[in-house]
């Protein structure tokens, strides 16, 4: 389950983040658990000196601003994995002749 955390002090831009996030989840089926997070001592913690602000599993995806729905379903999917190839591949030689592709 994923966890996300929505960052601000109840403005109408947090709350509204917030909806946004909680239509994404539903729409998309997402299994995730979304928390509102108003202290700004817990706020400062993630580096977030503008909000709103969306954490996702620990990693803030987005501040300042509102994203689109379109852009919120893309931060709240699974990270892409650092390293290896565009296609896929972590071995960087996917096709046999030493280079990828």
């Amino acid at each position: 389950m994923k966890q996300v955390k929505i960052l601000g002090t109840g403005c109408a831009k947090c709350n509204q983040l917030a909806d946004a996030v909680k239509a994404v989840i539903a729409s998309e089926g997402i299994d995730a658990e979304v928390e509102k997070v108003e202290d700004i001592q817990k706020i400062m913690a993630y580096n977030v000196l503008s909000t709103p602000a969306l954490v996702v599993d620990g990693e803030v995806r987005s501040k300042g601003r509102v994203p689109e729905f379109d852009e919120l379903k893309k931060l709240l999917a699974d990270p892409v994995k650092k390293g290896g190839c565009c296609c896929g591949s972590q071995s960087g030689s996917s096709n046999g002749a030493g280079r990828c592709c």
